[in-house]
């Protein structure tokens, strides 16, 4: 009987847990939270109440007994990394899924961004996804800085990443710091002589600087494409150069293996993003990912050390937890 009422309360906080992530953390409304678990309108009222009233809610949703919780714990002893699971159901798509996790990345940043810090920002449908859902928080002396350039032949890409950084900034009160750069040189040696330019050392001196970099994965086998394989960055003769280099997916337009090595990919010679070194040495590094086909590109930057700190959907944690 013990064990019964133990196993009981055990349920009612994992339902109760559920709910108030949908309501707080994903904006859900009751009647779609009682479509996805199932029950009615007024049981999630009360589960909802249970949670504030048990201590589950507060000025953010605590974990103790449940699944996400666990499965937090095993990424963190598993690839030392702080992990932030967004339970969903198995149903949903790809879209929806990437949706809600960046919806929630977009909620914990406020906890990870404050005054006097140099955040660097990636471009890209994930982070574009973040960026819609941030919280107001005010800040001072704050910079976001992009991470790498947007344009290749068929646009400057200025506006698409204009358009990220200035929610960014304008979520925290903070100033915005743009690449204006391509993606991606055709010469290795335009690069170089571009990165000697005043102009240019400026923003990779701010970049030098930074305390949070905020980035996706990109994956050529994503059911979202990631913008740099669908937007026009890369031509033919690139696609074949990145295969027999054997790259798998890429952090701000720079490439990597399954082994976490990047640097002889012929590619990268030309890409503006900031090498994995100098990403290694930011202190905070937020990687929001969604989705069981970009498995393979999180596990090879987490071999990496590319991440300290991952927001990812509840199907691709356990994946990733799996031997």
């Amino acid at each position: 009987m013990v064990g019964q009422a133990a196993e009981t309360r055990d349920s009612k906080l994992i339902a109760a847990l559920t709910a108030a992530q949908l309501y707080y953390m994903q904006d859900k409304t009751m009647e779609v939270i009682a479509q996805e678990l199932g029950t009615s309108r007024s049981s999630v009222s009360r589960l909802l109440s249970f949670a504030r009233e048990s201590g589950l809610v507060d000025i953010r949703i605590n974990s103790p007994l449940e699944r996400l919780g666990m499965l937090e714990q095993r990424i963190r002893d598993r690839h030392r990394v702080a992990a932030h699971v967004v339970p969903m159901p198995e149903i949903l798509s790809e879209v929806e899924r990437l949706e809600r996790v960046a919806l929630t990345a977009g909620r914990l940043l406020s906890q990870f961004v404050d005054s006097n810090m140099v955040i660097g920002v990636a471009w890209g449908s994930t982070i574009s996804a973040v960026s819609r859902g941030l919280t107001q928080k005010e800040t001072h002396n704050t910079t976001f800085v992009q991470l790498n350039g947007a344009g290749n032949t068929q646009t400057t890409g200025v506006e698409y990443s204009s358009d990220i950084l200035q929610r960014f900034g304008s979520a925290f009160g903070a100033q915005v710091q743009q690449f204006p750069v391509p993606a991606f040189f055709d010469d290795p040696a335009t690069r170089e002589a571009m990165w000697r330019e005043r102009s240019t050392r400026r923003v990779l001196d701010l970049q030098a600087k930074m305390d949070v970099a905020v980035f996706s994965l990109g994956s050529p086998a994503a059911e979202v494409p990631s913008r740099v394989y669908v937007g026009g960055y890369l031509g033919r003769d690139d696609y074949r150069s990145l295969r027999e280099d054997h790259a798998i997916g890429d952090v701000a337009t720079v490439f990597f293996r399954s082994d976490g090595s990047w640097r002889d990919i012929r590619v990268n010679a030309r890409a503006t993003g900031p090498g994995l070194d100098r990403l290694r040495r930011v202190p905070r590094r937020v990687c929001v990912v969604s989705g069981i086909p970009k498995l393979v590109s999180l596990r090879a930057a987490l071999a990496a050390g590319l991440i300290t700190d991952v927001v990812l959907d509840e199907g691709l944690a356990r994946r990733l937890v799996e031997d």
